[in-house]
């Protein structure tokens, strides 16, 4: 797999950290890449060969993508999106701009990184581009409105751009979670602190209910899975000679995907508000 290099974002924690391990235990050439210097000389000490790059930057997603290239010879087997955040808040909470920022690194990044590799996809004949989206890319729950509306564009630009490279051999794929171990509610309760003024808001009482599920320690969700359960995904999307265009992980992914298909909107709603 030495021959094979791996260009992974948001490797600071979780499922990004996770998959950089893995990989590079399978022997792939991992570039594992993070927003802040101080994660990315911590991937370096621990023996991985890591990279600042900041998805909300265009110049450091350049910068990025050229330094891959020149210790590669120009060549890279695959890319593997991940960096990404939550923003807590009921949608009449949400500013425009805060929706900008969180698109930005969510989904303009992801966008302007996958375009700035696939010329050199092109060229060596093959590639595999693979988007870490969500459950929450395809069915949606109260005060995550800001992640699923990015979540939700991610996969219509990703359906989009499998259908437009079907006759190459660049595979784009798609790997849904639902509750996985992460940093990832740490982030999105700090998020939400910084940017939701909850006591003026129409929803104060559902946030006071929204912050203990953020702050209380451990999974809050039952079949929440630890991020080898992606790993376990994405190295099939690399190793297969036909990968899926999508592939689930946990329990509540093919649940809601079964029941989005099967239930009428209405009852669906009914369930998603519950939870």
């Amino acid at each position: 797999m030495t021959d094979r290099s791996v260009l992974i974002t948001g490797c600071s924690s979780g499922i990004g950290r996770c998959v950089a391990d893995g990989l590079a235990v399978r022997g792939y050439r991992v570039f594992a890449t993070a927003r802040n210097q101080e994660d990315v000389d911590r991937l370096q000490a621990d023996g991985l060969e890591s990279l600042q790059l900041d998805l909300s930057s265009s110049s450091s997603i350049a910068t990025a993508v050229d330094e891959v290239l020149v210790r590669t010879g120009g060549k890279l087997y695959a890319l593997f999106n991940n960096g990404a955040y939550g923003q807590p808040g009921a949608v009449e909470d949400l500013s425009r701009a805060l929706l900008r920022e969180l698109f930005e690194t969510n989904l303009f990044g992801w966008h302007e990184l996958t375009n700035r590799v696939l010329p050199v996809m092109r060229r060596q004949g093959h590639g595999r581009i693979i988007h870490n989206s969500s459950i929450l890319g395809f069915v949606a729950l109260p005060f995550r409105g800001a992640y699923v509306a990015s979540k939700y564009a991610l996969e219509g630009l990703t359906d989009t751009l499998r259908l437009e490279l079907r006759d190459t051999d660049i595979h784009v794929v798609l790997v849904q979670p639902g509750p996985i171990i992460s940093r990832f509610r740490e982030n999105a309760y700090a998020a939400f602190k910084r940017n939701i003024d909850s006591e003026t808001s129409a929803y104060r009482d559902s946030y006071q209910v929204m912050e203990r599920r953020l702050t209380t320690e451990g999974p809050v969700v039952p079949f929440t899975l630890p991020p080898e359960a992606v790993l376990r995904k994405v190295t099939h999307a690399l190793e297969s000679n036909k990968p899926r265009a999508r592939y689930y992980v946990t329990f509540p992914t093919y649940l809601f995907a079964t029941l989005k298909r099967l239930l009428p909107q209405k009852i669906l709603d009914r369930i998603l508000a519950s939870i």
